[in-house]
């Protein structure tokens, strides 16, 4: 059985900076690609950023420039580093594991930007 295990949201300042982490255990296959999504109040989910085991990666246009996303495959970690933080960052951010055909989340991280 799969889990994704969040950390790392809380209360920041607009402009300020916030690192996410996400550690999956269970039976893990090598290729994978790992990411967050985010939802905010009365919005959809949406993809932040995704990173392939090879290193490929992929963002938002939202967030490109603001936000690295990044891995470490001997601990099946993610991370996300958010710099820049704005008030519409502010969301629950949810760790994504997708492997041979099956998605598996996370049980969703707060994240709240405000002064």
């Amino acid at each position: 059985q799969v889990q994704l295990v969040e950390s790392g949201g809380g209360l920041v300042q607009p402009g300020g900076s916030l690192r996410l982490s996400c550690a999956a255990s269970g039976s893990i296959f090598s290729m994978n690609v790992m990411g967050w999504y985010r939802q905010a109040p009365g919005k959809q989910r949406e993809l932040v950023a995704a990173i392939s085991s090879g290193g490929s990666t992929n963002y938002a246009d939202s967030v490109k420039g603001r936000f690295t996303i990044s891995r470490d495959n001997a601990k099946n970690t993610v991370y996300l580093q958010m710099n820049s933080l704005k008030p519409e960052d502010t969301a629950v951010y949810y760790c994504n594991l997708q492997m041979r055909a099956t998605t598996y989340w996370g049980q969703g991280t707060q994240v709240t930007v405000s002064s």
